[in-house]
């Protein structure tokens, strides 16, 4: 279901300050820029702007290395030049998404900025209605409503259930059909819902407010609506601007580089070793891109199947925007006691977790290549019959000239296909 087309009116600039990718925020911004006379060259290397491109190096970093999203805490935004600092320190980092043409980045950083903002609505009641129906076709708040209970102990529960605040939210069932699929947990399946006249109430629990859940689904449309953005403007940015902003955008692609070889040095084990479906599925996961359970379920499964430790299986999922440690844990423990066999290539493209094309990797070309481990038994064959060769021909420590051969030369090295 599409958001709403018509949005309630806000116009309290601290409240746009603390949400600048709100639509109603992007009047404000221009005329902020109009009254403050800040053109596009005085937002990318004028002096007045020097702590807004600061602030917009922090969001930035925060995106890519904090599990809790951008920092909540920015400038003072109840100061007008507090609030033109966190504003357009928003819009910068956008620029500097939009410029890196990364489709990871640009969810990751949009898993961060939602994250930030569902941490302050949760806590934010006076601005949460206006905020929901921006994003939300159906909402209304019940300030009487309690669930139909099962336990004999009624009083004591609903009790419980109205002590976190004093509201309950109902979602229209079609916006909560869309969006919980894409939230781990059973409070979020259909059928542990009560609906009623197409709607679902969003009880309070006991360390679950009915607020909270609110904002926990507002953060999956904020992203969205993020997402969606940066991708449509990603195509306006023109190659003068990419040029300027190449600073700051190979700053994010280093870190988020970075990030993942420190996912994948866990293990400490060689990356090239690994078939790019599963390295691919790992730096997504690093990068805060939401994984689908094909993608995750295989990536558990390999993993027991190379005897890696479950600790190290589990630290690859750090970074997904739904990661719960104790969650994890005791699905990767049920995969490896369950000896999984990892999917083949074939179901892997059918799921959408294969990254690879026609020419980008010359061993998954080979017509018998059709098992991720017969790409890493073909990989350490090759590996290790250099080895062998190089043993033969340099018999002392020397270094010799070519010592790191290309992986384009796997396919001749691999004289037959590996056994399944």
């Amino acid at each position: 279901m599409p958001t709403p087309k018509v949005t309630p009116s806000i116009e309290d600039a601290v409240t746009l300050a603390r949400y600048p990718f709100l639509p109603q925020a992007s009047s404000w911004i221009q005329n902020l820029a109009l009254d403050h006379e800040i053109d596009l060259e005085e937002l990318l290397e004028g002096q007045w702007m020097e702590k807004a491109r600061q602030r917009a190096r922090i969001r930035l970093i925060d995106s890519i290395e904090s599990k809790e999203g951008v920092a909540v805490v920015g400038g003072d935004i109840f100061t007008e030049e507090g609030r033109i600092i966190e504003a357009f320190s928003f819009y910068y980092a956008r620029l500097v998404v939009f410029a890196s043409e990364d489709e990871r980045l640009i969810s990751r950083w949009a898993q961060a900025e939602a994250t930030r903002a569902e941490q302050i609505l949760t806590r934010d009641s006076e601005n949460l209605a206006k905020i929901a129906k921006t994003f939300i076709s159906q909402i209304e708040k019940d300030e009487q409503s309690v669930a139909p209970l099962q336990s004999s102990n009624q009083a004591s529960v609903r009790k419980i259930r109205q002590s976190q605040d004093g509201s309950i939210w109902k979602i229209g069932l079609a916006d909560f059909i869309e969006i919980c699929p894409k939230i781990t947990g059973s409070r979020w399946r259909l059928a542990n819902n009560q609906v009623s006249a197409g709607k679902v109430t969003l009880f309070n629990e006991q360390q679950y407010s009915s607020s909270a859940k609110l904002a926990r689904l507002l953060r999956e449309r904020i992203k969205q609506h993020i997402e969606q953005e940066a991708l449509e403007k990603m195509k306006n940015i023109d190659m003068e601007l990419a040029m300027r902003l190449a600073e700051p955008v190979g700053m994010v692609r280093n870190l988020m580089a970075s990030k993942a070889s420190e996912a994948i040095a866990l293990v400490g084990a060689e990356e090239s070793d690994w078939p790019p479906c599963m390295r691919n599925i790992i730096a997504e996961l690093t990068n805060g891109v939401n994984v689908n359970h094909f993608g995750r379920l295989f990536l558990a499964s390999i993993s027991a199947a190379l005897a890696l430790p479950a600790e190290s299986c589990v630290g690859f999922f750090k970074g997904a925007p739904d990661f719960k440690e104790s969650t994890t844990s005791y699905q990767v423990k049920h995969v490896y006691e369950g000896s999984y066999t990892p999917a083949g290539c074939s179901k892997l493209k059918l799921n959408h977790n294969c990254p690879v094309l026609p020419g980008d990797d010359r061993l998954c070309d080979i017509s018998w290549m059709d098992h991720p481990l017969k790409y890493i038994r073909a990989t350490q064959r090759w590996k290790a019959k250099n080895r062998q060769a190089e043993v033969e021909v340099r018999p002392d420590d020397s270094p010799i000239d070519g010592e790191q051969t290309n992986q384009t030369e796997v396919q001749d090295s691999v004289v037959k296909p590996a056994e399944s």
